[in-house]
């Protein structure tokens, strides 16, 4: 069974950092395309990154040049690193995973909240 596990959020100061991270387990990440999203209430949920073996990292402009997506094999988790937040960021982001060559996003972490304040 296909699991997703996110931690590393919490509040921090705009210009700050934080680094997300999602457990992976039930499946290698090698097969599979991860993405970061990120939803606040009230707005629509946006894709932040997407990491895979096929097409590397993307990223959504609102966080290029800030955040970095990447994998640890041996661990089986993908981390999103957080930089320069802004109050923006502020969202529960969750990661998610769909077999490389497929469209849809079919497994999801539970979510980890991020708040940017002073």
């Amino acid at each position: 069974q296909l699991q997703l596990v996110e931690s590393g959020g919490g509040l921090v100061q705009p210009g700050g950092s934080l680094r997300l991270s999602c457990a992976a387990s039930g499946f290698t990440l090698d097969d599979y395309v991860i993405g970061w999203f990120r939803q606040d209430p009230g707005k629509e949920r946006e894709g932040v990154s997407a990491i895979s073996n096929s097409d590397g990292a993307i990223y959504a402009n609102s966080v290029k040049g800030r955040f970095t997506i990447s994998r640890d094999n041996a661990k089986n988790t993908v981390y999103l690193q957080m930089s320069s937040l802004k109050p923006e960021d502020t969202a529960v982001y969750y990661c998610s995973a769909r077999p490389t060559g497929t469209m849809v996003y079919d497994a999801w972490g539970q979510g980890t909240q991020v708040t940017v304040s002073s």
